[in-house]
């Protein structure tokens, strides 16, 4: 593992201008700056930014507020990338202004699938066993 590596193996500095990326694109949505119905009409979390090595590109990805209308908000940021590209290069001091792709963040759904599995009658029958077992 290199020094300036994380024990994922990325790298700091591309953590480090991710949650950069992060930032401003939550400022400026927060803010109202984008001119857009939709997005003015819902709060949308920035849950995460991936940088690619070159940092030429941020995967960007957001879940609005309780999930409500997922489809039309990605739509939305995605319609109005250019200017959100431009906001992010104005705050975010790189030498090249990244391209933005936003997708949905699945981890809340797939830690809801999971709390619901570990809830399940059958699960909770198995730890009883184990539990019987053990003592």
């Amino acid at each position: 593992m290199r020094r300036n590596e994380t024990p994922e193996g990325r790298s700091v500095r591309l953590l480090r201008v991710g949650e950069q990326v992060r930032h401003a694109l939550s400022e400026v949505l927060m803010r109202g700056d984008v001119h857009d119905e939709t997005l003015a009409s819902h709060s949308v979390s920035i849950t995460e930014v991936r940088m690619s090595p070159d940092l030429r590109h941020a995967t960007v990805f957001v879940k609005p507020l309780l999930g409500a209308d997922e489809e039309a908000v990605l739509k939305a940021l995605k319609k109005n990338v250019r200017y959100l590209k431009g906001e992010v290069a104005h705050r975010v001091n790189t030498k090249y202004a990244a391209d933005l792709k936003f997708l949905p963040d699945e981890s809340f759904d797939e830690g809801g699938r999971i709390d619901r599995l570990l809830r399940s009658p059958k699960v909770a029958q198995d730890l009883e066993e184990e539990e019987d077992d053990g003592e």
